[in-house]
């Protein structure tokens, strides 16, 4: 089973629930649903990048192993934009990344992906906080994520280590 999850288009954001709303069941229900079948599955960031292609490849080994669902996520680079429209005040919009579609149909095409069921979920934001709210979403049991190499990793902090000190589920970072 191969599949693709767009859960929200890149050009849209996502609705969210209020955080002081008194009934935390109302605030469940404004998430979008996951399919069922996936649910305690291995989440596994996924951007293309040699790291994510070595942590894809040890989740679905893990995938395998467990009989569970692989759940792969890419977070969409957003890039904002200034947009000046004379006298008005400049406007920052957000630009879809239009990434997700290539490596979907990169992954449709896999051969080593036709071992495990599978979705490719596109979400746009911080990519830690994405993961982990994939990971809550879909009960996983672990996620799995290549590490950072490079000076960016370096300065700002790598995704997989602040991953791994705020997550509420196991982390494991691919080298």
């Amino acid at each position: 089973m191969a599949g693709h999850e767009y859960s929200e288009p890149a050009d849209r954001k996502r609705p969210v629930a209020d955080p002081t709303a008194a009934d935390p069941q109302a605030a469940e229900e404004s998430r979008p649903s996951c399919d069922p079948a996936f649910r305690h599955g291995v989440v596994v960031g996924f951007d293309g990048s040699t790291s994510s292609e070595r942590a894809l490849a040890y989740a679905i080994g893990m995938a395998h192993r467990s009989h569970s669902g692989l759940i792969i996520v890419h977070v969409a680079n957003r890039l904002p934009t200034t947009v000046w429209a004379g006298c008005e005040p400049p406007v920052f919009v957000d630009v879809p990344d239009h990434r997700t579609e290539v490596l979907g149909l990169e992954l449709a095409c896999a051969d080593y992906l036709s071992e495990v069921p599978w979705i490719l979920v596109e979400r746009g934001g911080d990519i830690c906080h994405e993961l982990e709210e994939v990971g809550r979403e879909y009960e996983a049991d672990a996620i799995v994520v290549g590490s950072t190499h490079g000076i960016v990793g370096r300065i700002f902090g790598s995704v997989a280590g602040r991953l791994a000190r705020r997550a509420r589920r196991p982390v494991i970072v691919i080298p």
